[in-house]
């Protein structure tokens, strides 16, 4: 038998020529004289064409003890018949390459049709070379679509969102059909060769949507609490999963779509993916962060017994953020980086309030434990938060769903709020809040008196400020590493305090205008606007309750040394 490693290379010998008319002449009205076995189905052809051009038909022939074989079976098909030019011209093979070079080469669909057919022909496809030749096809045909769509793009660009949509390439929802292995291998093409990194990302969601139906497209991007039960469909899922992954492009200039990312991560952690798959795609989150939405952070545990909501995830990704920060300052050793305005103050800001809304939501799970939920708040740096209201309103929330937390747990939890960082609004909730520690409570009221007082004596709380830059005074006895580190942390300290300032500024001229519009509403009954103020500071004092009696509220519950659950009071101090 010859062995052919390739369609082109073969032997070529002076073989006496017969017409195709002639041929066809002769058998069109011959009845067929020999069968042909394949995997149990017939064929009854000719005997003199098959002979004439095939090699291992030939020697079956030869090699059969009886003249007059009559049926001849081919086993273990696909296999080499040595149709080569040594015994036919134009030939099998020949005819293969002309079909393969003028036809399939030329055109993508037919590159991705052929490639698909050989899924089914392992290993005897590879060894002759055809889907290596498929693969360098589509990519090559993909970049010259990329080319001739440039124009229609451009068009695009000033058009509709509809008409937009529309131009993005046909050829992605093709590339659906080849299993994940050939998938690979063409994306890997594409990107040598430089198809652009916004069609790959296009292509990977189309094939993720398209290949991962195991479990539901719903459930890709809101699963359950389930794996897959078939085993099979888990590891096929798992391969396509870490696959698609590894094929994301690195450019900073590609955007792939966070709602994709969060996707993939919980389809990631329902398969059970590689801890190198997981970790990079919550990298990738981390990068773009500022922009993530409450709902893509929710994502659900499949750990029986724990959480309803995977905690620790979101802690990873926030440690990304975090030193995806550290990392952008770093790399500017200036101050322009550290003002008011600057990218990463703004995003850290930004990752604040979405992490204080994340805390609200996650707070009322009875399962979660105070160790994840404090892990999640000290995580943030203090200038990540202007206010506290989002943070206090989430502590709130879980001490009112964790009603056996002990007063020490209550304080534990209750020290990550900054009474000098809450609103007006929030001060008053705080101190009607009998879930809150007694000292808690307390240090609410302390500065509210103290920004009354200010308030009163036109002071903006600079003494609080001059406190603060005061404390930190860098030493000149510090190395200038330790002294600008020094200076980053004041910079920090001073733009919080300018944010804090504005929010008190803001407030201030709402109870301006307050009590403007109550000097004219009760300017008829008498009333000046010295005795409404003296009235309205009466009713907010510290150590005074309503009409000068003393002030009962309900404290948490607590257990007294008999073991019986017992309700203690806060009394204020007269």
């Amino acid at each position: 038998m010859v062995s052919e490693t390739s369609f082109s290379s073969y032997n070529r010998s002076p073989t006496p020529k017969f017409c195709n008319s002639f041929t066809t002449r002769i058998f069109s009205d011959v009845a067929g004289d020999v069968t042909i076995v394949v995997d149990g189905d017939s064929f009854l052809l000719h005997k003199f064409p098959l002979v004439s051009r095939s090699g291992k038909i030939r020697k079956m022939v030869a090699d059969a003890k009886d003249s007059n074989i009559s049926k001849l079976e081919l086993l273990n098909l696909p296999e080499y018949l040595e149709m080569t030019e040594s015994y036919r011209e134009e030939n099998l093979i020949e005819r293969t390459e002309i079909y393969l070079n003028e036809v399939v080469v030329q055109s993508l669909e037919k590159s991705v049709e052929v490639l698909s057919t050989c899924e089914m022909l392992p290993p005897i496809a590879e060894e002759v070379g055809i889907p290596s030749r498929c693969v360098e096809a589509i990519a090559m045909n993909a970049c010259k679509e990329q080319l001739v769509s440039g124009l229609s793009r451009l068009e695009c660009d000033s058009e509709s969102t509809e008409l937009r949509s529309g131009c993005l390439e046909w050829w992605v929802e093709d590339l659906s059909v080849l299993r994940i292995d050939f998938y690979q291998r063409v994306i890997c093409a594409m990107g040598r060769m430089g198809v652009r990194p916004d069609s790959i990302v296009g292509s990977l969601v189309h094939y993720a949507q398209a290949s991962l139906k195991g479990i539901g497209k719903c459930q890709i991007w809101n699963p359950a609490r389930t794996r897959p039960t078939s085993g099979l469909v888990e590891n096929d899922q798992k391969a396509i999963v870490e696959t698609l992954v590894s094929l994301m492009p690195t450019e900073k200039s590609s955007s792939i779509p966070m709602n994709f990312l969060f996707g993939m991560l919980r389809m990631a952690i329902m398969v059970d993916a590689t801890i190198a798959c997981k970790l990079e795609l919550e990298r990738r989150i981390a990068l773009r962060l500022e922009v993530v939405l409450l709902d893509d952070l929710l994502i659900p545990s499949v750990q029986t017994g724990d959480s309803l909501f995977d905690v620790d995830t979101v802690h990873r990704i926030l440690v990304n953020f975090l030193q995806r920060i550290e990392e952008e300052e770093n790399e500017d050793c200036g101050y322009e980086s550290e003002c008011l305005g600057s990218p990463s103050h703004g995003s850290m800001l930004k990752v604040g309030q979405l992490i204080d809304a994340y805390l609200a939501e996650i707070a009322p799970d009875p399962y979660l434990s105070l160790q994840k939920f404090i892990a999640t708040i000290e995580i943030l740096p203090d200038y990540a938060r202007v206010i506290d209201d989002g943070l206090y309103r989430a502590i709130d929330i879980y001490l009112k769903a964790h009603s056996m937390l002990t007063d020490n747990e209550c304080k534990k939890l209750c020290k990550f709020i900054d009474c000098q960082k809450l609103s007006q609004e929030a001060c008053n909730h705080a101190a009607q809040n009998d879930r809150l520690p007694v000292q808690m409570a307390v240090r609410v009221l302390y500065f509210e008196q103290l920004r009354l007082k200010d308030a009163l004596s036109g002071s903006s709380g600079d003494g609080f400020l001059s406190q603060r830059i005061s404390s930190g005074v860098p030493s000149a006895a510090m190395s200038p590493r330790d002294n600008y580190a020094s200076l980053r942390r004041e910079n920090r300290e001073l733009k919080l305090e300018v944010s804090r300032m504005r929010v008190r500024l803001s407030e201030l001229e709402k109870e301006q205008t307050f009590m403007k519009q109550g000097m004219i509403d009760k300017a008829g009954n008498g009333k000046t606007f010295l005795t409404s103020l003296s009235k309205g500071i009466g009713r907010i004092g510290i150590f005074s309750g309503p009409a000068g009696g003393k002030r009962h509220k309900n404290g948490r519950k607590s257990r007294g040394a008999d073991g019986k659950t017992g309700r203690s009071r806060r009394h204020s101090v007269s």
